[in-house]
């Protein structure tokens, strides 16, 4: 609904800037999110991240009853007969709900060995394929199917689907590894995110001004090629010794590019599309990308697991009793820890349990490393995908027409 106000409010020459200004809160809450959370975790109570929500909320809504006013069309809309699509409305509902729900407990349930995900997983996908075949042929689609016609539209929300995906995978990762396997606290750990969104926020007005000077397609191809090399930059410096200022600097690498695709997808997505869809524009960018942080998230944290499995199994096999370097290690370490004041049996046990937990550590690192990869690879078909959408010339004025 923000955006669609947005897109109401400022004609189409006006709609980057202002799409920029809101990427600020779409894109930049999130990485501010985890600091504030874990300050407010380390210092109060894990209960306060939801009660903070109680005076900004009751601001909001002040807010929105004071300066919100509906247009004129849509006031007589309403006063109108309302014909509320029920049945797609029905599906929506249950389809998203059973897909959420699948998504967020997948991982922890085992995914498709647990009857419960199986369950919504069918449910989801018969949900939302009778919504699209319902909504395609209603006269009044609770959702607008039928734009995915247009080429461009289909591809910007694609576009805006990776970048939820993209955002919130980074935004779990880094303090993921930073607290799991190099003790920060939620509070250190956030504050790596937050260099990269104070940087964002400066980034996100000038993308608004550059909307106005180059294609919207190179500002997108852009991005995510920049993209793609800070992931690629991740899976070189990411490792168990990494300083707090080496995880900045890749924070902002990993982040810093997505400026340079939300504002312009967000924009490209009405080129094409007719005014009074501009809702419906709105409803199913904000959609696509907000599945996308949900399957993202999804995808990540199970990789981290099945990837970790995976190198935990390889380099086991570098610790077998035959294995002279293995058994020297044991044994100086072993040493270490009986000159420590441990008898000898303990400090047996000890040195094993050390080199198996660093070895969990290392496993953890390489399936963190894995993760950078595919998330670099996805940003380099996007950087591909960038050119299918429609060229704009921005010297000229907008309701000329488009050109591939």
């Amino acid at each position: 609904m923000a955006q669609a106000i947005l897109a109401d409010t400022f004609p189409p020459d006006k709609r980057g800037l202002a799409f920029s200004i809101y990427g600020i809160t779409a894109v930049c809450a999130p990485a501010i999110g985890p600091t504030l959370g874990g300050w407010l975790t380390d210092n109060a109570s894990w209960r306060w991240i939801f009660l903070i929500n109680l005076p900004v909320g009751l601001l909001t809504l002040a807010l929105v009853w004071r300066l919100v006013e509906d247009p004129p069309d849509m006031l007589r809309r309403a006063r109108s007969a309302l014909k509320l699509d029920y049945i797609g409305f029905s599906l929506l509902a249950i389809g998203v709900g059973a897909l959420q729900i699948m998504l967020d407990k997948g991982q922890e349930d085992d995914w498709f060995g647990s009857h419960f995900i199986l369950t919504l997983a069918i449910v989801a996908c018969v949900c939302l394929t009778a919504l699209i075949i319902y909504e395609w042929f209603h006269d009044d689609p609770i959702v607008d199917v039928r734009l995915f016609k247009n080429a461009n539209f289909a591809a910007a929300n694609m576009m805006m689907f990776m970048v939820g995906a993209i955002s919130f995978a980074t935004t779990v990762l880094m303090p993921l590894f930073l607290q799991t396997l190099l003790g920060y606290t939620a509070e250190s750990a956030g504050m790596v995110l937050s260099v990269a969104a104070v940087l964002l926020l400066i980034e996100l007005p000038i993308v608004g001004r550059l909307i106005g000077s180059f294609p919207l397609r190179n500002l997108i191809a852009f991005g995510w090629i920049t993209l793609a090399i800070g992931m690629y930059l991740s899976t070189k410096e990411i490792d168990l010794l990494i300083s707090f200022r080496a995880a900045a600097w890749l924070r902002i690498a990993q982040y810093l590019p997505l400026g340079f695709v939300f504002v312009p997808a967000t924009t490209v997505a009405y080129v094409g599309i007719r005014a009074d869809k501009s809702n419906a524009v709105a409803g199913l960018v904000n959609f696509t990308r907000n599945i996308g942080s949900s399957v993202g998230t999804s995808i990540v944290t199970t990789m981290i697991v099945r990837r970790s499995q995976f190198h935990q199994s390889r380099l086991v096999t570098n610790t077998s009793t035959g294995s002279t370097r293995f058994q020297d290690a044991v044994s100086g370490l072993g040493q270490q820890l009986a000159h420590a004041g441990l008898s000898p049996h303990d400090a047996h046990v000890q040195a094993l349990a050390r080199i198996y937990a660093a070895l969990q550590a290392q496993a953890a690192a390489l399936a963190y490393i894995d993760t950078y990869w595919v998330l670099g690879i996805a940003a380099v078909v996007m950087f591909a995908l960038s050119f299918v959408l429609k060229k704009n010339d921005p010297r000229v004025r907008p309701g000329t027409r488009m050109t591939h």
